[in-house]
């Protein structure tokens, strides 16, 4: 059974293992505990999100986005990027329980979160970081996995600097990036070849403003 979430005080950070990222914060915790089984999770989100196709404009080019997203965050909290405007969902009881466990392990407080839905090996997310100006300078992002493991890849923005990092993300896994993270580094979920069913990733932020 879901519980409710929690209104006590955040806990710091338990059960993260530093990432060692050159000029970077990042965190994992390989099996994040939850309020509800993984398993039972996945189908819900799959089952029970609005998920939307969208167009994204890169580079002054339109480009099927190839995966499925939805927003949901506390009211007014809408999301820019890519020009992409998401307008934020009502938290359902199920997205709160989990920003509950993810508040509690991370020892931050979100009030939104971005659901991406990979369908399959061929649905990615291409080199980008989470800077947006409503993120603030040094957002936290905690990214939160259910589903088939995907390999993460960080890659610097300068890249002579350093050599990419490449981190599996298994079904229960937390990963977070703060800091100066997204300065001075990009991300992506790439296609692979190797066959691999759904996945569907939670990205918990918060939004300092809409302007």
């Amino acid at each position: 059974m879901l519980r409710d979430p929690m209104n006590d005080l955040l806990a710091p950070r338990h059960g993260l293992e530093r990432i060692q990222l050159p000029d970077a914060d990042v965190y994992l915790q390989r099996a994040l505990p939850l309020s509800a089984p993984a398993d039972f999770v996945l189908q819900r989100l799959i089952e029970q999100t609005p998920w939307r196709s969208e167009t994204v404009i890169l580079w002054g080019k339109s480009f099927a986005q190839p995966r499925l997203t939805a927003w949901y965050g506390d009211p007014g909290r809408d999301y820019t990027y890519s020009g992409i405007t998401m307008k934020a969902e009502a938290w359902t009881p199920l997205l709160q329980t989990l920003k509950s466990d993810v508040e509690q392990a991370a020892g931050e407080e979100f009030n939104s979160v971005l659901l991406n839905y990979y369908r399959n090996e061929r649905d990615s997310v291409g080199y980008h970081s989470d800077d947006e100006k409503e993120l603030g300078p040094a957002p936290t992002i905690a990214s939160l996995s259910f589903g088939c493991t995907r390999t993460f890849v960080f890659k610097p923005r300068q890249k002579k600097r350093h050599e990419p990092v490449r981190i599996p993300l298994e079904g229960g896994s937390l990963l977070l990036m703060k800091g100066t993270t997204q300065q001075n580094w990009l991300h992506a979920i790439e296609k692979q070849t190797r066959s691999c069913g759904p996945r569907v990733n939670l990205t918990f932020r918060r939004i300092l403003s809409n302007g």
